[in-house]
């Protein structure tokens, strides 16, 4: 029985680093970005400049509870799902300014 219970202690604790691995390399990051696309849905204001996940760029016309209407460039307006707003163009492309390695 002293064997046993030794022989199971290693299998233990290997399972716990896995787990642990597995919450810190991937579930605590997505809470992370889920807890930053809630505050920027809903911090959208009008006159914003936004991106939607169906790449449409837009200004932001009016927000209401669930939806934005958005601006598009030739006057046209959409009514979009407010979470379907990924992103603010100022944002982005400042982001991709830092990231780029050709920049100085």
């Amino acid at each position: 029985m002293e064997q046993e219970s030794t022989s199971m202690l290693p299998m233990i604790i290997f399972l716990v680093v896995i787990f642990a691995a597995m919450y810190f390399l991937m579930i605590k990051p997505r809470r992370r970005q889920q807890k930053e696309h809630e505050q920027l849905t809903q911090e959208l204001r009008k006159g914003e400049k936004v991106i939607t996940a169906g790449g449409i760029y837009g200004q932001v016309e009016s927000v209401a509870e669930d939806t934005v209407v958005i601006k598009l460039e030739s006057g046209a307006t959409l009514r979009v799902a407010k979470s379907s707003v990924m992103g603010k163009q100022g944002a982005q492309q400042a982001v991709e300014k830092k990231s780029s390695p050709f920049t100085q």
